[in-house]
C-alpha cells in the first residue's frame, strides 16, 4: 500500500522559515535514548506506516530539496519516493503527481504533511471503498471542507471552506483505491483541470454517479500551517496523546 503526501506548497501563512514547513519542529522523539525535535510531517508518516504504507511518494516543489535530505530513501524499512509539481496548481494537481507510481488494484493513503491528529490509527479504521475520508470534529468548519453524509455513512457532498457549513465534520485524511485516482484524474482532465481543491472535484466525482464514504471516527485534528494551530498542536502534545 502506498502513502502520498502532497507537500509542495508554499507555506504562506506561516512563514518566514529558513525550511519547508512540513519540517517545523512540533513535539519531539527519542532515539537512541536521546530527545530530538520532530518535524510535523513525521507524524503523517507515522500513521500511513501503522496502517500498513509499504512505500511513501513526497510530491514537493523545486526548492523542497531539504525534504529529500531530511528523510532520505527510506524511514522504518518504508521505502521512499519523491515526485516534483513544477509549480504551485492546487492539491488536485499535487495529489495527481503521484498517480504513475500508483497500481489500479493497490490501495493508497494521503493527507495533509501540515496537521497533527488522532487517533494514531486512524487509517486502519478506513475500510476497502473505493474512496474513503477519515472525518473529524472541528470548531471552526468554514475553515476546512466539511463533508455532508447520509444514514448510511455516504458523502452526499463536500461542503468548500463553506461559509456555514451544514456540519462540523471535516475530512481531514483519506484512502482510496489506484483506479479510483486514475478516474479522478480523468475528470479532472475532462474539466479543463478546473478544480484546485479536492472537494469540488469529489462533488462532481459523485454526481456523475462516483461514490465515496465518510467515517466519522477521528477525534482531534489541527492544522499546524498558522501560528495558532502551532501553538493548538503544542498543546495537543503536551495532553500525553502523542
Amino acid at each position: 500500500m502506498w502513502g502520498i503526501i502532497p507537500a509542495a506548497g508554499a507555506g504562506s501563512r506561516i512563514q518566514p522559515l529558513a525550511f519547508s514547513k512540513e519540517l517545523l519542529p512540533v513535539g519531539s522523539r527519542v532515539e537512541d535514548g536521546v530527545e530530538r525535535p520532530r518535524a510535523v510531517s513525521e507524524y503523517l508518516v507515522e500513521r500511513m506506516i501503522e496502517a500498513g504504507a509499504t512505500k511513501i511518494c513526497f510530491v514537493i516543489s523545486p526548492g523542497k530539496s531539504d525534504i529529500m535530505e531530511y528523510y532520505g530513501g527510506s524511514i522504518g524499512g518504508v521505502h521512499l519516493s519523491y515526485v516534483v509539481q513544477p509549480r504551485p496548481a492546487g492539491l488536485c494537481d499535487s495529489i495527481f503527481r503521484a498517480l504513475p507510481l500508483i497500481p489500479p488494484d493497490e490501495f493508497a493513503l494521503a493527507g495533509l504533511p501540515d496537521t497533527v491528529w488522532f487517533p494514531r490509527q486512524g487509517f486502519s479504521l478506513l475500510g476497502d471503498d473505493r474512496l474513503s475520508f477519515l472525518l473529524f470534529p472541528v470548531e471552526r468548519p468554514e475553515r476546512f471542507d466539511a463533508v455532508s453524509l447520509d444514514a448510511s455513512g455516504a458523502v452526499l457532498r463536500v461542503e468548500v471552506k463553506a461559509e456555514r457549513p451544514s456540519t462540523n465534520w471535516v475530512w481531514g485524511a483519506f484512502k482510496l483505491k489506484g483506479e479510483t485516482l486514475s478516474s479522478l484524474h480523468a475528470l479532472w482532465t475532462e474539466r479543463g483541470m478546473i478544480d484546485e481543491y479536492l472537494g469540488t472535484l469529489v462533488n462532481e466525482y459523485i454526481k456523475r454517479g462516483g461514490s465515496a464514504t465518510g467515517v466519522r471516527k477521528g477525534e482531534s485534528y489541527v492544522d499546524v500551517g498558522t501560528l495558532n494551530g502551532y501553538r493548538e498542536a503544542v498543546r495537543l502534545l503536551e495532553t500525553g496523546t502523542g
